[in-house]
């Protein structure tokens, strides 16, 4: 009976925490997340306005992840795959650690201080996430040349989408 017990509670934590795509998949970014300020490796706090500015003209693939998902270091093998066949696409990578210490870590860790990368000294909880209904992590969008979302969801490296949406973009 026990064992029965501990069953069901597990299956009931494992659907509630379960990742559930957003119900609506968004075109643009609020002001208000736009404004959301990140940190990069340096210290500096930068918005995400003046990170998509940078890429402007450009395809950008944003990648949130963090060294104490299992699930992202499980997808940073195919997210460097993803980033291989795609010499000519941005990635930028968004931290979810929970301290500086642990996002300059992370880096060095897993071999990403030659990419791009900044992270959310603020918490999970920000206008940005907020806005875009981050609820787990990893999390793939695709933002086309003139900073409009592209592709809202993904969950995965290796979701197809995220390859189709890159080649209609590319066009």
């Amino acid at each position: 009976m026990k064992q029965i017990m501990i069953v069901m509670m597990l299956g009931i934590f494992t659907l509630g925490c379960a990742q559930k795509a957003p119900e609506v998949s968004k075109t643009q970014f609020s002001k208000e997340a736009l404004h959301q300020k990140l940190e990069d490796e340096n210290g500096k706090n930068i918005s995400v306005q003046e990170i998509l500015d940078q890429h402007k003209g450009k395809i950008l693939v944003i990648d949130f992840w963090a060294s104490w998902c299992l699930d992202c270091l499980k997808a940073l093998p195919k997210a460097e795959e993803l980033e291989k066949n795609n010499p000519n696409i941005d990635f930028v990578f968004f931290s979810l650690e929970r301290s500086k210490e642990k996002f300059d870590s992370s880096m060095e860790r897993f071999n990403m201080k030659e990419k791009e990368n900044y992270w959310f000294a603020s918490g999970w909880k920000n206008d940005f996430n907020n806005y875009i209904d981050l609820n787990w992590i990893p999390r793939y969008m695709v933002i086309d040349q003139k900073s409009g979302i592209a592709k809202y969801y993904a969950i995965s490296p290796e979701d197809p989408e995220i390859q189709a949406t890159i080649d209609r973009l590319s066009k």
